[in-house]
């Protein structure tokens, strides 16, 4: 089956996570991505835990699958010459030094343009291209405390907290693929290529968007909430008389029925909290209330009874129960690949799929320059004589 990318062939220089999410994106949905590493090293990740049996890394896997790996020394003038001549058959770029080195290398937008007019070249960067902060490292929970992430993020009288997944290098990554999709259309348009620009800080910054909205509407620096909702009552976590935790997030038309699951009638008669104005002005109420009443059911009866009167609830879960639920089951969120050396491995699936066929194959992780031979040779158009002079000088 061939995706809606095939056809595209994508020059991969990122490393470590966001843009890496992203070209493994375009490459499950049918590129042809070409991972150019470091000789003998290769993406940093490649030594990250956790490990495996025969030494290669799960985090490498989780960002890097149907990719053909090259090496490749971009400090020697002749592997800048092989990334060129590479670029030249490419449709997309992707790249996520700090601003100034591709163009110090010779491998950057302006020259690799110059040969390949069509060319979409996506920048990932920590703090974009201009601006005071553009030659400063980024990492994502340095992210996450700059762009006040961290700070919205725990119970109001606990500490600031990160997320319980690298939110910053996640989105980043799908803002790189929203990147290259949007180039290669204006291409489609154009006939001509673009140089486009991904902030990871503007990327978190814009998450405030209903944050935002509240500093700009009412002059209020949002506060962390833990669980609860700042304008919405009820939304939070609750926990349940045996110890599990269940979240229910309601509007006005949940509100009796809510009630009258956990026999709170006296609350559900009260005119003033059947809007949800009235809810937040009496939330200290509403809470001790709803906790209490909670607190005297076990938490998957509980979560039966709420969805069966039709009230937003759902069990809190770990990782291991939320892969292993039905639902992510019939739907095939986990796959599985077969590794060269580590045999078979589950992975979860690009969640892009066609109604009308089966969802994304599970692509294979590369070994480090497996795929250096055939691709500068198919690709960068170089003969078997060159490659062995290459190899031998150490820039493959």
């Amino acid at each position: 089956m061939t995706g809606p990318l095939t056809g595209i062939t994508v020059l991969d220089f990122s490393r470590v996570l966001a843009a890496p999410l992203a070209t493994q994106v375009l490459a499950e949905l049918g590129a042809t991505v070409v991972k150019v590493e470091r000789p003998r090293s290769g993406d940093e990740t490649r030594g990250f835990e956790p490990r495996l049996p025969h030494g290669e890394s799960a985090y490498f896997f989780a960002f890097n699958r149907g990719k053909r790996s090259v090496t490749l020394d971009l400090k020697d003038p002749r592997g800048q010459d092989v990334a060129r001549r590479l670029s030249a058959r490419a449709d997309v770029v992707v790249e996520n030094f700090l601003p100034g080195a591709m163009d110090r290398l010779g491998l950057g937008y302006a020259e690799l343009s110059a040969d390949n007019p069509g060319l979409v070249y996506v920048s990932a960067t920590g703090f974009g291209q201009t601006g005071p902060d553009r030659a400063r490292k980024g990492y994502d929970t340095v992210f996450q405390a700059l762009s006040g992430v961290m700070a919205m993020t725990g119970e109001p009288a606990g500490p600031p907290s990160k997320t319980g997944i690298p939110v910053a290098d996640m989105t980043s990554g799908l803002w790189v693929v929203i990147a290259a999709l949007s180039g290669l259309a204006g291409r489609a348009a154009t006939g001509r290529g673009r140089h486009l620009d991904v902030s990871m800080m503007d990327v978190q910054l814009s998450l405030h968007a209903l944050n935002a909205a509240r500093l700009f509407a009412l002059d209020e620096d949002p506060a962390r909430t833990g669980t609860e909702h700042p304008g919405r009552v009820p939304s939070a976590a609750f926990q349940a008389g045996d110890g599990e935790w269940l979240h229910i997030s309601g509007s006005d038309q949940h509100w009796v029925p809510l009630c009258g699951v956990l026999g709170l009638d006296d609350l559900a008669a009260d005119p003033v909290l059947r809007h949800n104005s009235g809810r937040v002005e009496q939330r200290a109420r509403v809470m001790k209330a709803l906790r209490g009443a909670i607190a005297q059911h076990d938490r998957d009866a509980l979560v039966k009874e709420l969805c069966a009167a039709d009230v937003p609830a759902g069990a809190v879960r770990s990782v291991r129960e939320a892969l292993a639920d039905p639902h992510a089951v019939a739907r095939g969120v986990v796959g599985e690949f077969t590794h060269p050396t580590e045999g078979l491995f589950p992975a979860l699936r690009t969640p892009l799929r066609e109604t009308a066929g089966e969802p994304p194959a599970l692509g294979v992780p590369p070994m480090l320059g497996a795929d250096t031979e055939d691709v500068l040779a198919g690709l960068a158009g170089l003969t078997a004589d060159e490659i062995d002079g290459l190899r031998a000088a150490g820039v493959i």
